[in-house]
């Protein structure tokens, strides 16, 4: 049996400030933070984590003592922890045209997730140990808003206060863009992880290893394709992972529950993309029709093989700093003539590329020890929790322009596809339509998961307002009402049929 944890609650943050106490005095953390402990007004975000954590069982003997230790079921005194939360970007374009729809909260996890899972952090860590919150966003990411709106500097400062400990922030990228009409008009480099980064390969135990796509065709997160081809190619598959996370013991996941135009959901797999320290080595897609070799999209029309070629001239050009304003002038004309939700850059349920990458990035998570030997131990080489933040979830053009979905949902779990099963449920998604679910569960060789089927994972569900939680089977987790899925996903995704109870994103 592999457990989850499931807890319910009010799907909103109204009333949540920094830094996001408990507001009473939970037993376990008086010894650790005194009278702080009960500071800020009821929290029913720390309530639901909190009773996520118990739902999975860790340290359930001791659960409502003093002694309760969620974390140190985990790991020991001394240990360095991790909290990798989604921190993507610092808006959601669909709240220019959807305020009353969309906001900031369903592209990123909120701050009050980040506290509790402090707190439990410094408990299991002691003072002989260390806690740190790392992320790479997105490029174009502004770090200091997601500071302001996660609430970080208030979290530093309380921890500083009352524990006289440091809770270190590091931004994970070596280098911030900004954009003009979806084009880079500047670059700036960072500090990127001061712990510095660790080219990976993976070699045969790759994904992309016998799945025939050619690595002539990748296309990565910038306009030189030369560097995302090169780092795929001749039985080579590298990765260049930040050395803070693979130094970790424990590293607690904390993505936020939404949609994803190029894997059909986010959650805790995919969340990954955020160690990295240099995203243009990772396969996005491939470029080119289905017919051609690639899955940039589908079919074979003429307008899309044009735009195909445009879009590979353009970044011959954008790569050495050359054709900017012509390139905004035709992105701009493409948008007006076609809008904005047709399939392009492997946004649809047929990119083969991008679920392998993420199984890729949690292989090497999960296997690549101090010593540069990857994946010959028998059992991963650090602890991984994942907990997901679905207060207030995400659908439709998700990971970037997602409508706000109120679910009230915590899920906690120690195996990521478990996790993501119970999520995908909840969403009214199918995982036998969800590669990056399904490819896991029937390759025993890839190793991140021990699930194989539906019948191998048991929900442990806390009601709103119940002390014990309920023993549900997977098949017993269902949605209230569908998600949207992303646009290119419409159709190949879902358990209901398009139109039955399902949310319109328009």
């Amino acid at each position: 049996m592999i457990r989850v944890g499931l807890a319910r609650t009010e799907p909103s943050y109204v009333g949540l400030t920094p830094p996001y106490g408990p507001g009473k005095a939970l037993p376990e953390l008086v010894g650790l933070l005194g009278d702080a402990a009960a500071e800020g007004p009821a929290n029913h975000v720390y309530a639901a984590v909190r009773g996520a954590l118990m739902a999975l069982g860790l340290d359930a003997e001791r659960f409502g003592t003093a002694e309760w230790n969620p974390l140190g079921a985990l790991v020991s005194r001394g240990s360095r922890i991790v909290l990798k939360p989604n921190f993507i970007r610092h808006w959601n374009p669909s709240s220019t045209t959807r305020p009353d729809a969309a906001s900031v909260q369903s592209v990123i996890t909120h701050g009050s997730m980040l506290r509790v899972m402090a707190d439990y952090a410094f408990l299991a860590a002691g003072s002989e140990g260390s806690v740190a919150i790392a992320e790479a966003p997105q490029h174009d990411c502004d770090f200091d808003q997601i500071r302001e709106i996660a609430g970080l500097d208030t979290l530093v400062s309380f921890y500083e206060t009352h524990l006289g400990r440091e809770l270190e922030i590091i931004d994970l990228r070596r280098e911030t863009v900004r954009y003009e009409d979806a084009v880079i008009v500047e670059r700036r480099k960072l500090p990127g992880d001061p712990a510095g980064y660790r080219m990976i390969d993976l070699g045969r135990h790759s994904t992309f290893e016998g799945s025939g796509l050619d690595p002539l065709r990748f296309r990565g997160a910038d306009y030189d394709p030369g560097p995302t081809a090169q780092h795929h190619m001749n039985g080579r598959n590298d990765y260049l992972l930040s050395e803070t996370v693979l130094s970790a013991d424990l590293v607690v996941n904390l993505p936020k529950l939404k949609t994803h135009k190029k894997t059909g959901v986010t959650l805790a797999l995919k969340n990954m993309v955020g160690i990295n320290g240099d995203k243009n080595l990772l396969p996005h897609h491939s470029v080119g029709s289905v017919d051609a070799g690639g899955d940039e999209y589908p079919g074979s029309s003429w307008i899309d093989r044009v735009r195909s070629f445009a879009t590979e001239i353009a970044r011959s050009l954008l790569k050495r700093g050359i054709g900017t304003k012509l390139v905004q002038l035709v992105r701009r004309t493409e948008d007006a003539a076609r809008g904005k939700e047709f399939i392009r850059s492997g946004n649809w349920h047929g990119n083969r590329t991008t679920w392998r990458m993420c199984v890729d990035l949690n292989r090497c998570l999960y296997y690549s020890n101090a010593d540069g030997e990857h994946f010959d131990a028998p059992e991963p080489v650090r602890k991984i929790l994942t907990v997901i933040d679905g207060i207030v979830a995400g659908d439709g053009d998700g990971p970037l322009s997602p409508l706000d979905v109120p679910l009230g949902a915590v899920i906690a779990a120690t195996d990521p596809i478990a996790l993501d099963l119970v999520a995908a449920r909840l969403m009214g998604f199918s995982e036998e339509k969800l590669p990056k679910l399904r490819e896991p569960m029937r390759d025993e060789t890839l190793r991140i998961t021990k699930v194989r089927s539906a019948n191998d994972v048991t929900v442990f569900e806390l009601p709103v307002g119940a002390d014990t939680p309920a023993e549900r089977r997977l098949d017993e987790i269902s949605c209230e009402r569908p998600f949207a899925a992303h646009p290119g996903w419409v159709d190949h995704l879902e358990q209901t049929p398009t139109g039955q109870n399902q949310r319109n994103p328009e």
